[in-house]
């Protein structure tokens, strides 16, 4: 059928169904899958949106961020698309809380003056140098994280607003004196127990069984001993990483590459400059040029009646700038003073009027040819088998589609060899078919039953795969002969277990009417007393037992981690209070209490709020 299909393809009526089709996805679903209703926004909330870029780049920042916690783990988790889906979601819906929590800051009236985000800066630790505020780690900081100064200062801004509210949040919570008492009660009980261990294995090592035992066991419990359907696979795996072996960089290549891009392994032209900074006041700034050009010190003029302190106290110095990390105003200005020592005329920004002088120059320098030689290897190398990469992912698909019964047309065309496994299951298969896309093609009806090529399946980012099922065993019980062993061991621990629970509610029968004669009959003691705590394996049970009363012990039965039947006997329940620790309890609880106020607040806005969600799926 699938051939049929293929040779019709071409046929004229086929070609005008197929044009009917993509326009009705162009004018529909398509287009609206694409665009989502808005092609550069990512959400709106009200009237705002968040931009398509910020998501992504959102998105991307808390991808790296949980990808160096949690390496290869992480990675297969994003080769499932439901669970990209839902991660990016989370992202955008945590965007979304943020933007509702500053517009519903702004309706309270909360505002931050310019002045407390000059002020946040210049005592921020990560811009200073020894004690002091330093401009060039400033400046530097910013590029590496993308900022320019009044992108930084906005994202300032928007962070103290919505921190206000959540202050003020946080200062209204509270947490009763006897709610907290009572809690540290229950977390700091402690309960003096005393045990009996009857290990199972020891009960099974002498029970004889019947074959009809085995059998009945075997017969009732046949889902333990079926083995699932299994496949013998065949792929063709593609990756950049491994074709990137492969790839030959030239001295002529790196040389050429290093001459082209010769300003990517330049440092920025960088000027020393200071500025007097006057707001609001054009005629003083006016007044304080008129003076310089008169002879006046720049330095001391800056010292008395700059109204940038942080600069202020060092003369007006903002130490090296380069471009593109200025207000755009004052740049264009530092930046067109031609020789060490002129000075601007009044310039005005978005930070109020500037007299700027220029202090130092230093030129553009390139770094030696030999300093970044590997570098430039490595990235050319990276470069040609990402390239190569993807022209051969596009032959992969051609030819693994137009020859579908068999993978020897498309590893010839690639370069690449054929892989194949034994049979296989979804639990044993190897790690580069385990993703969730593979497991799903593999079962298609097109791969499984009708033996064709899959799709060029994505299994992380350059790394492609191609498969096939060769062979097919289906799900079947193994026989008794094959898995008696396995039967035997799991019946004498069941029986083991039983033998176990049957003593110790022998036991426990004669401990509760009060004959400890019980214990020596069958050749048991109870261990010394211990003091236990919620984190002990046997916590769940022996803290859901009855306190005892009138120094009666009270008994129980629990199991331990390895599956050993317990006998406990509680003689004492304990409470000792720590204020230290009632202290921490008090701060969990108001966090708690703060989280769920906070909680509600964003789902009254969410309520009241016009909130659209575009697509968010890769």
């Amino acid at each position: 059928m699938m051939e049929r299909f293929r040779e019709g393809v071409n046929g004229p009526f086929v070609k005008i169904v197929l044009g009917l089709i993509i326009l009705s996805f162009v004018f529909a679903g398509v287009g609206s899958y694409i665009i989502g209703g808005n092609a550069n926004s990512a959400a709106t909330v009200g009237n705002t949106e968040i931009s398509r870029g910020d998501f992504e780049q959102a998105y991307q920042n808390e991808r790296n961020r949980m990808q160096s916690q949690l390496g290869d783990y992480f990675s297969s988790m994003l080769a499932d698309p439901a669970y990209v889906e839902s991660f990016r979601k989370s992202v955008l819906d945590r965007m979304v809380n943020d933007l509702l929590l500053e517009q519903h800051a702004e309706s309270l009236g909360l505002r931050v003056s310019d002045a407390q985000i000059r002020t946040m800066i210049l005592e921020m630790p990560q811009f200073q140098n020894n004690g002091q505020f330093d401009q060039e780690i400033y400046q530097a900081a910013l590029r590496r994280a993308g900022f320019s100064a009044e992108s930084f200062a906005l994202y300032l801004r928007r962070d103290l607003i919505r921190n206000q509210l959540l202050t003020a949040l946080q200062n209204s919570d509270f947490s009763l004196e006897g709610e907290v008492q009572a809690q540290s009660e229950l977390i700091m009980q402690s309960r003096e127990v005393r045990t009996v261990t009857l290990p199972v294995a020891e009960m099974a090592k002498n029970i004889e069984l019947s074959d009809a035992e085995i059998d009945i066991f075997y017969q009732e419990n046949s889902v333990r001993y079926t083995r699932p359907e299994q496949v013998k696979v065949g792929y063709i795996e593609l990756s950049a990483e491994q074709l990137k072996q492969g790839v030959d960089v030239s001295e002529q290549d790196v040389e050429q590459y290093y001459q082209d891009n010769i300003n990517k392994y330049s440092t920025e032209e960088q000027r020393k400059v200071s500025h007097i900074l006057v707001q609001g006041d054009k005629a003083l700034a006016d007044s304080l040029l008129a003076e310089l050009n008169s002879g006046a010190d720049f330095a001391k003029l800056a010292e008395d009646n700059s109204q940038d302190f942080g600069s202020a106290e060092e003369g007006g110095s903002l130490g090296w700038i380069e471009r593109d990390v200025m207000d755009p105003t004052f740049e264009e200005a530092a930046f067109s003073l031609a020789n060490v020592g002129d000075v601007s005329e009044v310039v005005e920004s978005n930070f109020g009027y500037h007299i700027i002088k220029l202090d130092e120059l230093k030129d553009s320098q390139a770094q030696p040819l030999a300093d970044v030689k590997e570098e430039i290897a490595t990235e050319l190398a990276e470069q040609k088998a990402v390239d190569e990469f993807y022209e051969l992912q596009n032959e992969l698909e051609r030819v693994a589609f137009e020859y579908p019964d068999s993978l020897d047309d498309a590893a010839e065309a690639v370069a690449q060899p054929i892989q194949a496994t034994d049979f296989i299951s979804a639990q044993d298969a190897p790690e580069v078919l385990r993703s969730q896309a593979v497991i799903q093609a593999l079962l298609s009806p097109e791969v499984k039953e009708d033996g064709l090529n899959s799709e060029v399946i994505e299994i992380a980012p350059e790394h492609i795969i191609v498969v096939r099922v060769d062979d097919i065993r289906d799900e079947t019980v193994l026989p008794l002969e094959e898995v008696s062993q396995q039967v035997v061991e799991a019946l004498k621990q069941v029986k083991g277990e039983q033998k176990a629970v049957e003593l110790a509610e022998t036991v426990l029968e004669g401990l509760v009417n009060g004959d400890n004669s019980v214990l020596t009959q069958n050749g048991l003691n109870f261990s010394e007393s211990t003091s236990i705590d919620r984190r002990d394996p046997l916590a769940e049970t022996v803290f859901s037992m009855a306190k005892p009363v009138d120094g009666n012990a009270v008994y129980g039965q629990a199991k331990d981690f390895e599956g050993n039947i317990v006998i406990v006997a509680l003689d004492k329940v304990e409470v000792n209070i720590d204020n230290q620790f009632v202290s921490q309890v008090d701060a969990q609880l108001t966090q708690l209490n703060n989280q769920q106020d906070l909680s509600g607040i964003l789902s009254i806005l969410r309520a009241n709020t016009d909130i659209d969600y575009y697509i968010v799926s890769q």
